[in-house]
Order: C-alpha cells, then structure tokens, then sequence
C-alpha cells in the first residue's frame, strides 16, 4: 500500500476529485493548507498600505491505495492539476505499513 500527498491550487480540487474517480478511486482526505515554495508569496495592497502573503491558500489531499493502482493515481492528479504556472504543487509518495477499518476490523487493502 502506498499514501500519496498531493499538495495542489485551491481551485483544481474539483478537476483532481473527478480524475480520481473516474479511475475508480472511492475515497480521499482534504484538508485546507497554507505554504509558499518557489514563488515565496506576492504581495498585496490593502487600504493602500502594502503587505507580503508569505503563505498562499492551497489544498493538501491524502490517498491512501493498493500499490496497483499507484501509478493510474498519480497520473491523474498530475493531470487534473496542472495549469503550467508556477505553484501548481507537488506529490509525495510513501509506503504504508498497514491499515485498519475501525468499523469492521479489516487489515491491509481490505481496509481501504
């Protein structure tokens, strides 16, 4: 099993949600992030006094899957979020030991 963090532009989550599921994924964790990482923020003017956004909005995703289906995941995220600009984000894959259904008491790929 593997967990991908995809880290990607608040406005992309519908297109990466829809490329998931139609290669059959059932179910993903989102959760509202903040960062910077080459273009380190912009600046902005506010009631004429000008401010540095360090930390621009951005939408983490958590995947948890069968190792089968790792490369078809990626792909589509990478797909769906790309806008060629810079900011589009980054994917981090790594290994997962186990995994349990609390409900039911299933293990490994079962679980998920």
């Amino acid at each position: 099993m593997k967990k991908i963090e995809a880290i990607i532009k608040p406005f992309k989550l519908d297109e990466v949600k829809e490329a998931l599921h139609e290669i059959g994924l059932q179910g993903i964790t989102v959760l509202e992030a903040k960062g910077f990482g080459r273009q380190k923020g912009h600046t902005e003017l506010y009631r004429g006094a000008e401010y540095v956004v360090d930390f621009l909005p951005k939408v983490k995703i958590e995947i948890v899957l069968s190792d089968d289906m790792v490369e078809r995941a990626i792909d589509a995220i990478k797909r769906a979020a790309h806008t060629g600009r810079i900011g589009d984000g980054k994917l981090f894959v790594s290994n997962i030991e186990d995994a349990l259904r609390i409900r039911t008491g299933e293990t490994g790929e079962e679980a998920l």
